[in-house]
């Protein structure tokens, strides 16, 4: 399965809660947002997997590998993109941390970007 998105992300952070760092396997996900209609299924779209799927959104993995492709989110009208699942590299950065809070405590923010115990105001 193969997805391509445009370089037109509105917004990138670092989450740290536990359920982006269960999906990751790492201590926190590097995402992208976009409106929706950026985001294309290029190839494989037979073999996309739609999970925990509500009136807000959901998530997209590969059927064969289970790689997350996106997550649907905001009523439908926006995509999280998974910034490592990118070959490119984005023109926009993450620029905060969310969900400090519940942090892996193993785990040090070593940068200085703006930090968010759960969601900015």
């Amino acid at each position: 399965m193969r997805f391509e998105v445009e370089d037109a992300f509105l917004y990138a952070f670092y989450c740290h809660c536990s359920r982006c760092r269960r999906r990751t396997g790492a201590a926190c996900a590097s995402i992208g947002g976009i409106e929706i209609d950026k985001v294309r299924i290029a190839d494989g779209r037979d073999q996309l997997l739609k999970v925990d799927e509500s009136e807000d959104g959901y998530r997209c993995l590969c059927e064969r590998c289970f790689s997350p492709m996106v997550d649907v989110t905001r009523e439908h009208r926006f995509a999280h993109v998974q910034l490592g699942a990118l070959s490119g590299v984005p023109a926009r950065r993450p620029d905060h941390h969310i969900y400090v809070g519940s942090k892996a405590a193993w785990h040090t923010i070593t940068d200085a970007l703006p930090r968010f115990e759960e969601l900015p105001p």
